[in-house]
């Protein structure tokens, strides 16, 4: 056997791979006599046909099947040897396949392109400079979370005249009689200058308004018609009143405190303010926890400066996916694939150099805090507690295994931004969330 690398480009090559009869004969031979103690072929007693007709009947595919794994085998133990790392798995080049007289020929040879980095360095020990940012939270804001959450939990009325907060129930019906829906008007989402038509209404009463310009706020969600019914929506339309509804704010009592936080865990208004408070800024903070983190993988990507096998890795990408992805689909997508790789290269260095692993009690933590978080306002507590192990496991056995894997490497990555923070030069800075949602939208 002759395994050559060709190296066409500074992270793509060829693997060729010769093989002559010596190579895989032996193991042909073997595989041939085993058939031929096992086989039943008529005419012969079990065990006792010719090894030379068992050969004419099977001596192709076996020798196709022996080839096959001899290939498998060499070229990965080949490739493990090398200095370089392999991405993606290496491609068969076939234009020549059909030309192969598996009944003739005696010796072989193929060919396989592979994509690879040679040298993954990352150097950041005072050199990397990243912003962790923190989240004050703002008074209107809690205060805003406070009446969404009084309103959630509060009572439905029915009162006789409409205020300028209320839903209106009603029919619509344009002037030419080419349209008519029933739906619940909020009047939030009404025109301010067009508000006080709106308000003082009573079951019975008619307004007449132009919808397209009188409701400011998703047009076709709000009165239920598809995108493409937004045209017929102009011009002159009339209101008929059915029915008025209001939300009264729920109180600030036990009651209201219990149901939103369980029994007894909040006792007062001051204490609601303070916990909502929390209950955001915790929220707010693990966005801009995540915000940060990327903003520093960003940075240690651009600064590593990975050349990758582009044009293999698409090819890669299309054939591993067979009939799943177009080649459109790919090209598109390759930038965030390629970008996601190069952090794993760059995260799998920084462990590896510096003995950061994650631990098995490490991914189950993490998994108990993931389910937490999902029944974080079930009311279960207690009961959530003593199943856990139950649901660990279960998670953690799910999708063949892969949510193990999934949440391993999780793990490692948090481990590994740990470091990174420590030995780099991170400042810290506390943002309103306004300016947090600017940041997030540039």
């Amino acid at each position: 056997m002759e395994i050559t690398l060709d190296k066409h480009a500074a992270n793509q090559a060829s693997v060729k791979i010769k093989l002559n009869e010596a190579d895989y004969q032996p193991k042909v031979d073997a595989k041939l006599k085993d058939y031929a103690r096992k086989a039943t072929i008529k005419g012969f007693r079990p065990g006792k046909a010719p090894v030379s007709m068992v050969k004419r009947m099977y001596g192709t595919s076996v020798l196709v099947e022996e080839i096959n794994e001899l290939l498998s085998s060499s070229l990965n133990n080949y490739l493990k040897e090398q200095t370089f790392k392999i991405l993606g798995d290496p491609l068969p080049i076939i234009e020549d396949a059909d030309k192969i007289d598996w009944n003739t020929q005696k010796e072989f040879e193929f060919q396989y392109k592979i994509g690879f980095v040679d040298n993954v360095e990352v150097n950041f020990d005072g050199t990397l400079e990243a912003t962790s940012y923190s989240v004050e939270m703002d008074g209107k804001e809690v205060d805003d979370a406070i009446q969404n959450l009084r309103s959630q939990y509060g009572k439905m009325t029915n009162p006789e005249i409409s205020e300028k907060d209320d839903f209106i129930y009603g029919d619509l019906n344009s002037a030419d009689g080419s349209f008519e829906k029933t739906f619940s008007l909020a009047l939030s989402k009404v025109d301010p200058n067009s508000l006080s038509k709106f308000v003082g209404l009573k079951k019975g009463d008619v307004v007449e308004f132009d919808p397209s310009k009188t409701i400011v706020e998703d047009l076709a969600t709000t009165i239920g018609v598809d995108e493409d019914e937004i045209e017929k929506l102009s011009g002159d339309f009339t209101f008929t009143v059915q029915n008025i509804n209001r939300t009264e704010l729920a109180e600030f009592n036990q009651e209201f405190f219990d149901k939103l936080f369980g029994e007894g865990q909040v006792d007062s208004e001051e204490g609601l303010l303070a916990k909502v408070k929390e209950i955001m800024a915790e929220n707010y903070n693990k966005e801009i926890l995540v915000y940060s983190d990327e903003k520093i993988k960003e940075k240690l990507v651009e600064q590593a400066n990975i050349d990758l096998p582009e044009v293999f890795l698409k090819e890669w990408l299309l054939k591993a996916n067979d009939g799943k992805v177009t080649e459109d689909q790919v090209e598109k997508e390759y930038p965030i694939y390629a970008k996601q790789l190069t952090w794993t290269l760059i995260s799998n260095k920084i462990a590896k150099d510096n003995s950061i692993q994650a631990e098995h009690e490490d991914v189950i933590e993490k998994t108990k805090e993931m389910i937490r978080s999902q029944f974080a306002s079930s009311g279960l507590g207690a009961q959530l507690e003593a199943s856990m192990d139950m649901f660990v496991d279960n998670y953690l056995k799910g999708n063949d295994g892969q949510n193990y894997m999934q949440l391993l490497t999780s793990v490692q990555n948090e481990k590994v931004l740990a470091y990174v923070k420590e030995k780099a030069n991170v400042k810290e800075e506390k943002i309103s969330i306004d300016k947090f949602k600017e940041l997030l939208e540039n």
